[in-house]
């Protein structure tokens, strides 16, 4: 590669290296970072159902012994802390995710991830303090940013370096961090539930700190991403990063041909997306027209779109209120076991996913998994509604719950984090992920906002009737997938970008590469020299 030197490829199965364990462990270790989302979107849930809780942010005695349900009625947390406390995080994810976009191609993917790290453990630490709700609440959105950071950019970080063969089943893997954490928040709740001091919930609390100070520490450890300093111009780190990820000599062909193929992306987005400032780089990731399926446009509401989607499964009523909603069923005797019981569903189910995303493929997986939460959760709302009181039909609602969440955790949560990570083009794939995922939190937070409102025995208390709008809103995904998400099961993100130019959606899984950016560009000649046009410095003379 010396003097500039790049030997590019016309050959479309020859612009990435083979698959190492090194590259299966780097992002195996990235896609850690799901773990903190999953357990404090895990915790709250419990501690909200909490005796000490309760008595110590409603001030509320606790009832008398022996107290009958009538009699102990009142003391339950409000529905409007019940609100605030769990969608605050949500709004402060939002917003850190947003800019998030921004802070990565200024500061890199891997500092911005770390960054998000140091203002979570911030956030913890005034919730850790906190015995009234308006210090949990400041903790709760402080902590919300740093996880926006986190879970924007460490999406974008692991399909820019995983190996596109796998980089599906790697993406997969952060959902399934999320689902490890949701299931050891529920463990650390079961355990502390009937403490009757602030370990109750400050245990939970705490434990948060332990993911966020090994992924942080991890991160000092792991490289930047190759396309952030291609975006930089800095060609001699990209390539020595490659070198590192992909296991192979930095002279390599693999390296070099590689190396061409995204630096020709680059080139070629910059000459259709120039750059020309802040806002109008910002405006970039809404240009082109609705009918045109490769428009940043269509991209962007496809990203955004498809992470509403994926909160209107209703699965975080789940996990942020199961135990509050089986409680108001009374007729379960032991609410927070059984709400472990949907979380270890959920970590058991995931894994599934890793499979069948790379040999079904993202559009498929979505649509059937869509399919078969319209079932269940229709069941649900029928036999919980038609039966209220039968202990037999309680037990069936159980049982459909947990096949709902076995359908959710090997599609729409694994493919959703995929699809978003593979359909932006590299001058906006920084701001497109990060919308994407403020568009979850977005809609998380909206849903955390008017469940207890929903659900409350003082409000809406739809009771199983809940299930009826989850199972509606289902149904909307079905349709959805079925005409709008594209297959991109197998290819590289700069062939992603082809595809969205040559082909619709539905028949997206047909289409087949028949050549490189590079060879485009006209870079496949050997010993080919790369200058590129639209980087901020340049590494090559």
């Amino acid at each position: 590669m010396a003097g500039g030197a790049i030997i590019a490829t016309a050959d479309t199965a020859r612009i990435e290296a083979p698959v190492t364990m090194k590259a299966y462990l780097m992002c195996v270790f990235a896609a850690f970072g799901g773990f903190f989302f999953g357990y404090d979107s895990g915790y709250i849930g419990g501690v909200l159902g909490m005796k000490y809780f309760i008595h110590q942010f409603e001030n509320l005695p606790y009832p008398a012994a022996g107290a009958t349900a009538s009699e102990s009625a009142y003391f339950v947390l409000s529905s409007s802390n019940n609100s605030l406390i769990v969608s605050i995080l949500s709004a402060g994810t939002f917003f850190g995710a947003v800019i998030a976009g921004d802070l990565s191609d200024w500061f890199g993917r891997r500092t911005t991830i770390i960054a998000g790290c140091g203002v979570f453990a911030v956030g913890v630490a005034l919730q850790l303090a906190s015995s009234t709700v308006a210090l949990l609440a400041v903790g709760r959105i402080i902590a919300g940013f740093g996880v926006g950071f986190v879970s924007a950019i460490i999406i974008l970080y692991m399909s820019e370096i995983a190996p596109r063969k796998v980089r599906g089943a790697i993406v997969a893997g952060y959902q399934f961090a999320i689902t490890l954490g949701l299931m050891v928040a529920s463990c650390v709740d079961y355990a502390t539930q009937n403490r009757m001091d602030s370990g109750s919930y400050r245990i939970p609390i705490s434990i948060q700190l332990v993911p966020a100070i090994i992924l942080a520490t991890g991160l000092f450890i792991l490289p930047e991403s190759p396309r952030y300093f291609v975006i930089k111009g800095q060609l001699e780190k990209a390539a020595a990063v490659l070198s590192r990820v992909r296991g192979q000599p930095q002279d390599s062909e693999y390296i070099q041909q590689e190396l061409a193929e995204i630096i020709a992306n680059h080139e070629y987005e910059m000459s259709v997306i120039p750059q020309s400032g802040y806002f109008s780089s910002w405006a970039n990731c809404f240009k082109g027209g609705l009918s045109k399926p490769s428009s940043n446009l269509r991209r962007t509401i496809l990203g955004t779109s498809l992470q509403m989607m994926q909160q209107w499964t209703g699965v975080n009523f789940i996990f942020y209120y199961s135990t509050i909603f089986l409680q108001s069923l009374h007729t379960i005797s032991n609410p927070f076991l059984i709400s472990m019981i949907f979380t270890i569903v959920n970590v058991c189910s995931t894994p599934i996913s890793f499979w069948t995303v790379e040999r079904f493929g993202r559009r498929t997986i979505l649509v059937w998994g869509a399919l078969g939460m319209v079932i269940c959760q229709f069941i649900v709302g029928a036999v919980g509604t038609a039966l209220p009181n039968d202990q037999n039909a309680t037990r069936a609602l159980i049982a459909f719950i947990c096949i709902y969440i076995f359908f959710f955790a090997s599609t729409w949560g694994p493919g959703a984090w995929v699809v978003i990570g593979e359909i932006f083009p590299i001058p906006i794939r920084s701001r497109g992920v990060g919308l994407s995922t403020a568009s979850n939190w977005l809609w998380n937070c909206i849903i955390a906002v008017i469940t207890p409102y929903m659900v409350g025995e003082n409000k809406g208390n739809l009771g199983p009737k809940v299930f009826f709008i989850w199972g509606s809103l289902c149904a909307v995904c079905f349709v959805y997938s079925y005409f709008l998400i594209p297959e991109t099961k197998g290819l590289s993100l700069e062939q992603v970008d082809r595809m969205f130019e040559e082909t619709t959606p539905r028949h997206s899984s047909k289409w087949v590469p028949h050549s490189t950016f590079a060879a485009d560009m006209g870079m496949t000649e050997k010993g080919h020299e790369v200058i590129p046009q639209h980087v901020e410095e340049k590494s090559f003379a």
